[in-house]
């Protein structure tokens, strides 16, 4: 997941992807400002998720959005939001993820018909009593 606008420096190793979810119902804004020539600044509104990659050592600043101001609300290190990616970013075979708790597929395999599904529609009649 490549930050096109503003690509990590060339000279940072060690990236991770990361995932930050605002659970609040005020818009916030991420940036991680400890990283040297490196601006990474996002809106984030209530409900939305934030997928990014970051340099190990860099840190998430919440700024959570007031009237006509914010405030900074956290510091999250990014190797707390760091995601356990399987290789090249593709999911998991469904034989192979398995809810450790309940040992049920995580993902299930998608059941296709091909047969026709349509029914006609059944209109019931309305009668009046007096």
């Amino acid at each position: 997941m490549a930050q096109i606008l503003d690509p990590l420096p060339p000279e940072q190793s060690g990236k991770i992807l990361c995932c930050y979810v605002n659970a609040t119902s005020k818009i916030q804004v991420a940036r991680i400002s400890n990283i040297p020539n490196w601006y990474f600044e996002r809106v984030v509104f209530p409900g939305q998720r934030l997928a990014f990659e970051a340099p190990i050592e860099a840190q998430l600043e919440i700024h959570t959005g007031m009237m006509a101001s914010a405030i900074l609300s956290d510091k999250i290190p990014c190797d707390r939001l760091a995601l356990n990616e399987p290789s090249s970013y593709e999911l998991p075979n469904s034989e192979q993820a398995n809810d450790s708790i309940n040992k049920k597929p995580i993902v299930q395999s998608i059941k296709t018909k091909t047969e026709d599904t349509t029914k006609p529609l059944t209109i019931s009649g309305f009668a009046s009593v007096d």
